[in-house]
């Protein structure tokens, strides 16, 4: 077979069998576009105002963004405008006044009460709230209605402090807005400046659904519209935001914290570490060779000539045999005799002890105590008596 005649019949097989199976592969799939909405990074995590920021600066203003409040980094002008999410309840006096003082040049200030909470006697607000005016200890929240044309149940600051005004603040407040339960916005004039007060900041959030903005119908759409996502929650901003727009910085405090290193390391890097923690756990199970208390090591196998024999002399005084060891040490002194004094171990009874003795120069009496076997039971006297025959042994 030729090569050209072999490719043309492989080009049509493929043909054969590659048209029914696309034609198959079309009717039984369809195609679906799915959109994934990514978890916030970097900045974006923890910084609630980082969309009005990007919008901002897209509009062509200048932004800057602060984690807190810190007049001494921040040369504000009187044509800027500064975004206060972070509470005020603890800041110093002197700051507050400091940012009032500002505020009298033609500064604009926004500003959130405190979360709800259950208020007593010793309850503040910070001096910020006091100095101008506004009261929000023992206000609660709820809901206001927000006038939108395509959802008329549309609902803002439901999860805000309401507050009210006192009299000189009311008398000369510009706008207000809220209900009988009390106020969810107040624009109030400060020398050249304006100073707004709002119930919450959950209109001015970049992140997805927000537990205090509600609607009372809520569906898929709507929540996924929830922030500055939202069209309405954009006019309301802008809104808010009109007193000295494009004239000077938008100065945004967001007022929380970025994640530490610790917390990005247990949470965003888990795909690593467990597997290397698992991996650690599974060697040193390996490794140990048991759990428990520690054992006595192993006794390990001895040669030791002495060790025998002082075992058997021990084996043979537990047992009341003490006699023999007597007679193996007597017959070892009485070689070395025979040996040195070969005169003397000719003899027997009493002549031997006496020529011993002569030998060695010993009283006759302690020689004849030394070759006399002991009790088999009196341990002391074998002792003894052993002591004696060694020492005479060494003398000869």
């Amino acid at each position: 077979m030729s090569p050209r005649l072999f490719w043309s019949l492989l080009l049509g097989a493929l043909v054969l069998l590659g048209v029914p199976l696309t034609i198959l592969f079309l009717r039984t799939h369809e195609k679906v576009t799915e959109t994934i909405v990514l978890p916030p990074q970097g900045e974006a995590s923890y910084n609630p105002l980082y969309v009005l920021g990007q919008a901002l600066r897209a509009d062509g203003i200048e932004v800057q963004s602060r984690q807190r409040l810190d007049l001494a980094q921040m040369p504000l002008a009187a044509t800027d405008t500064v975004v206060l999410l972070q509470d005020t309840a603890d800041m110093p006096p002197r700051t507050a006044q400091a940012l009032l003082d500002w505020v009298g040049t033609g500064g604009h200030l926004l500003l959130r009460t405190q979360p709800p909470a259950e208020d007593d006697a010793s309850s503040t607000q910070g001096p910020l709230l006091d100095r101008i005016g506004v009261d929000s200890l023992f206000h609660g929240s709820d809901c206001q209605p927000f006038h939108v044309v395509d959802d008329p149940s549309h609902v803002e600051f439901c999860g805000g402090r309401r507050f009210s005004l006192g009299f000189q603040a009311n008398a000369t407040a510009e706008r207000r807005w809220g209900g009988q339960e009390g106020l969810v916005f107040a624009r109030l004039p400060h020398g050249k400046g304006r100073i707004d007060v709002l119930a919450d900041m959950d209109v001015m959030r970049g992140e997805g659904p927000s537990a205090s903005t509600r609607r009372r119908a809520v569906d898929a759409d709507a929540v996924a519209r929830d922030g500055l996502h939202d069209l309405s929650h954009r006019d309301l901003t802008r809104y808010l935001l009109d007193p000295n727009y494009g004239r000077g910085t938008m100065w945004l405090v967001y007022g929380s914290r970025p994640p530490s290193l610790g917390a990005r390391i247990f949470y965003q890097g888990w795909p690593l570490w467990v597997p290397l923690l698992l991996a650690i756990l599974g060697w040193l199970w390996s490794r140990a060779q048991r759990f428990g208390s520690a054992l006595p090591a192993p006794v390990v196998e001895r040669r030791s000539l002495l060790e025998h024999v002082r075992a058997s002399g021990e084996l043979l005084l537990r047992f009341g045999h003490g006699t023999r060891l007597y007679l193996a040490v007597q017959a070892l002194f009485l070689h070395r005799l025979r040996l040195r004094a070969p005169v003397a171990a000719a003899l027997d009874g009493a002549a031997r002890d006496q020529a011993i003795a002569a030998v060695l120069q010993w009283p006759v009496s302690r020689v004849a105590s030394a070759l006399t076997p002991p009790s088999p039971h009196d341990s002391s006297a074998l002792r003894e008596r052993i002591r004696l025959l060694l020492q005479m042994r060494s003398l000869l």
